[in-house]
C-alpha cells in the first residue's frame, strides 16, 4: 500500500535575523525531483512532495547558505542518482553528498560514488530504505580507504552503551537531529550521556538539525535547548548544522517551520559568533572535505 503524501516545506522562506558567515554549509537537506525521472522504491516509510533543486536553491539563497550536503533520501533506497546528478550540476566545491549503499557494496562502487562527490553512508533504525547498525562492521571496512564516515539516524537514548560500542570504530561517525534524543527524557539519560562522551573524545559528530522531530512543541522548541547546550559544551568542534529541508514528516502536529526561523534557532542555541562559524563553516569543511 502506498504511503500518504507528506506536506511540502514553507515556500516563502524569510531571511534570518542574523547573517550567516561566508561559506556556510547546510549539512542536511533532501531534494526530491520528478518521480518519473527519479523513481521511488516501493518499500518506503513516506512519499515526499516535489522539492526540487531549484526550490532548495531559492531557500538557501534567502538564508545566505552557499554550500550543501545532500543526504540521499531513504525513498531512493540504494539508488543515489538524484544526489549524484545534483552534485554534478553544482560542482563539488558547492555540493557533496551522503549515500545509501547496499550491504554488499564493493570497493569499485564506493570509488565511483566517491568520484561523484559522496563522502559518507547513512544507516538507520528509523526508516525503510537504508541498512541498519548491524551492517556497521561490513561497510566500515569498505569505506575506510576513502575517508568516509557513517551517519546514523537513530534514537541515542535506545543505546546506553553507545560509546563503548563505537570506541574502536575505524571510521568517523555522525548523528542526525541532536542524536534524535526524545525531549521527554532527561539529560542524564545514559544513551545521551554516551553520545556526549563520544563527542568529548572527538569520535563523533552531531548535527544540530530538525528539533521538530524530537519536540512536540512549536518554535522555538524550548525543550530542545538544554540538549543543544549540552552538545555545544561537550565539544563545539564536533557540531554541524543543517536545515533538514524539505522537512519531510508524515504527521505534522505543529506548524510547518519557516527556514528563516530554523536558521535563527542556531543563534539562540549558540550565541557566540565564532562558535557558530565553526559549526557552519569550519567543522563541516573538515568532515566532508570541502575545498
Amino acid at each position: 500500500m502506498q504511503t500518504p503524501l507528506c506536506p511540502g516545506p514553507d515556500r516563502a522562506p524569510r531571511r534570518p535575523k542574523h547573517a550567516v558567515p561566508a561559506g556556510a554549509i547546510d549539512c542536511h537537506c533532501h531534494v526530491f525531483e520528478d518521480q518519473t525521472q527519479y523513481p521511488l522504491v516501493a518499500q518506503r516509510s513516506y512519499t515526499p512532495p516535489l522539492c526540487t533543486l531549484n526550490d532548495y536553491l531559492r531557500m538557501s539563497e534567502m538564508l545566505g547558505v552557499t554550500r550543501m550536503v545532500q543526504v540521499n533520501a531513504s525513498t531512493y533506497g540504494f539508488d543515489n542518482t538524484v544526489t549524484l546528478d545534483l552534485i554534478a550540476k553544482l560542482g563539488q566545491k558547492r555540493a557533496l553528498g551522503v549515500a545509501g549503499v547496499a550491504p554488499d557494496v564493493d570497493e569499485r562502487t564506493v570509488r565511483k560514488l566517491h568520484d561523484g562527490g559522496m563522502r559518507g553512508v547513512r544507516l538507520s533504525t528509523m526508516v525503510k530504505g537504508y541498512g541498519g547498525p548491524e551492517l556497521l562492521g561490513v561497510i566500515a571496512k569498505t569505506i575506510k580507504p576513502f575517508g568516509w564516515h557513517v551517519e546514523f539516524l537513530l534514537h541515542v537514548d535506545e543505546f546506553p552503551d553507545l560509546d563503548r560500542t563505537l570506541e574502536d570504530f575505524p571510521v568517523p561517525v555522525s548523528f542526525g537531529h541532536l542524536g534524535y534524543m526524545r525531549t521527554d527524557k532527561p539529560l542524564a539519560t545514559p544513551g545521551f550521556q554516551a553520545l556526549l562522551r563520544l563527542m568529548k573524545s572527538g569520535k563523533a559528530w552531531v548535527k544540530l538539525t530538525a528539533p521538530y522531530r524530537i519536540s512536540p512543541n512549536p518554535m522555538p522548541h524550548a525543550d530542545v535547548t538544554p540538549f543543544a547546550h549540552a552538545l555545544v559544551e561537550a565539544n563545539a568542534d564536533r557540531l554541524l548544522w543543517g536545515s533538514d529541508w524539505g522537512h519531510i514528516m508524515l504527521n505534522w502536529k505543529i506548524p510547518m517551520p519557516n527556514d528563516g526561523d530554523i536558521a535563527d534557532l542556531l543563534t539562540a542555541w549558540v550565541p557566540d559568533e565564532a562558535t557558530r562559524k565553526k559549526i557552519l563553516v569550519d567543522n563541516p569543511a573538515k568532515l566532508y572535505g570541502f575545498n
